[in-house]
């Protein structure tokens, strides 16, 4: 079984957040953190939003924040919110599609596999991925570091000071072309 590209990036924002608690994030944040389009995350977000997984913030200061604690946000729900359907063949469509038709014993046991996929997700939550204190966060790309709490986050170099140039008078930023 795969999940599709638009599932995996509905369980990395949820990852990404869950990693920064109590802090509002944009969506480019996490778009930089994982090196993926943010359009496509803006669908995943607005998505999240409508499920009541998370909560979006407009304004000069929003973003986007876990709705819920990361214990009380079910994996297989979540997975089963973002993939468009959970047919393992094209058989599941109708016996139609099958030329052995209701004689075929593959569908029974593909149905049966994807079940059983979906109740081992089923026991795991949102907390369960990022575990005890985040060490999900030493994965992330050296880049998005400096988002991370605790010790995953990456020093910065020390800042040089730049000088600054006085402002021109206004007469000389002002004044006709000739």
């Amino acid at each position: 079984m795969r999940l599709t590209t638009y599932t995996d990036f509905t369980l990395r924002v949820l990852i990404y957040l869950a990693l920064h608690p109590g802090r509002v994030v944009t969506v480019g944040e996490i778009a930089r953190a994982y090196d993926v389009s943010a359009a496509h995350l803006n669908k995943v977000v607005q998505r999240l939003a409508l499920a009541g997984e998370i909560e979006t913030l407009r304004g000069r200061h929003g973003g986007v924040r876990l709705a819920k604690p990361p214990a009380a946000i079910n994996i297989a729900a979540v997975v089963r919110d973002a993939e468009p359907d959970m047919d393992l063949a094209p058989c599941f469509a109708g016996s139609e599609a099958c030329v052995l038709g209701r004689c075929c014993l593959l569908q029974g046991a593909l149905r049966r596999a994807g079940q059983a996929f979906l109740a081992e997700l089923g026991r795991s939550t949102l907390a369960d991925l990022i575990g005890p204190g985040g060490p999900t966060a030493g994965v992330f790309p050296a880049r998005a570091r400096e988002h991370l709490p605790g010790p995953w986050r990456r020093r910065a170099a020390p800042r040089q000071r730049l000088a600054v140039a006085a402002p021109r008078a206004a007469s000389a930023v002002l004044a006709p072309i000739r």
